[in-house]
């Protein structure tokens, strides 16, 4: 009997090291075919701010979910929607520390495409780039993964309006509408329901919707959110708080 209890002993202590490793290194499969760090970062960004992209025929919409501050911290020091170039602007969720490097990384390298091709910088490429960048960190010892997802909208130069979606394993991929971070199924099944071609036609219809697909999760009305906006040919515009209580 004791034999027995000593190789039970000895099996699970061997099974917890073993999983341990899986868990410890970011380049080891598990036997299942799991990188846990990813996974890891993948509930980062579940924990973090809800964010809603959405795309129309002429305009695209950025939502963020605004969490409340400390009462003598200055609130404009707390983004979660920036703007790479002049006709491309993102949102994340999960680590801001992650985020403001990556957004670096995406300013340069929207700069550097602009002084090599002479041309803005293609939705498709900037999107590509963040990706790569994400899946670097995945496949190199000594390194972590990002732990964010992205939400990256703009025009490319036709004048074609783009979002696209990121997230911390280096997938991409294009949507007309999404959101990411807590609650992000709920509010993505709320767009599914109720995203058109007619709302995409219009440009107050496509702001209503991003609103109300934050309401879903966000209890306290309009002044918790962040809106901007991005219509064909003109410059990002964050609308005040004001504007978005209108819009609720």
């Amino acid at each position: 009997y004791q034999r027995r209890v000593r190789h039970l002993q000895h099996y699970y202590i061997t099974n917890l090291i073993e999983m341990s490793s899986y868990d410890h290194a970011i380049t080891v499969f598990s036997p299942d075919g799991h990188l846990f760090q990813v996974e890891y970062a993948q509930e980062a960004v579940k924990k973090g701010s809800t964010a809603v992209g959405l795309r129309g025929d002429n305009i695209v919409v950025l939502g963020v979910e605004k969490r409340s501050v400390p009462k003598l911290q200055d609130e404009r020091t707390v983004r979660k929607i920036h703007k790479l170039d002049d006709h491309v602007c993102m949102a994340f969720a999960g680590l801001t520390a992650d985020a403001r490097i990556l957004v670096n990384m995406a300013r340069v390298e929207c700069q550097s495409y602009r002084l090599t091709v002479e041309d803005p910088v293609s939705m498709s490429y900037i999107a590509r780039h963040i990706a790569s960048v994400k899946q670097h960190f995945t496949q190199r010892p000594g390194l972590r993964p990002f732990g964010l997802s992205t939400l990256i909208v703009g025009f490319d130069y036709d004048g074609s309006a783009h979002l696209f979606q990121t997230d911390p394993s280096g997938t991409y991929h294009e949507w007309k509408a999404n959101a990411i971070g807590r609650s992000g199924k709920t509010v993505r099944e709320f767009l599914e329901k109720h995203y058109t071609d007619d709302i995409a036609k219009s440009d107050d219809k496509c702001i209503k919707l991003t609103v109300r697909a934050l309401l879903e999760v966000v209890q306290s009305g309009g002044k918790n959110i962040e809106l901007a906006v991005m219509r064909k040919g003109q410059p990002l515009e964050i609308l005040d708080t004001s504007t978005v209580e209108k819009t609720c």
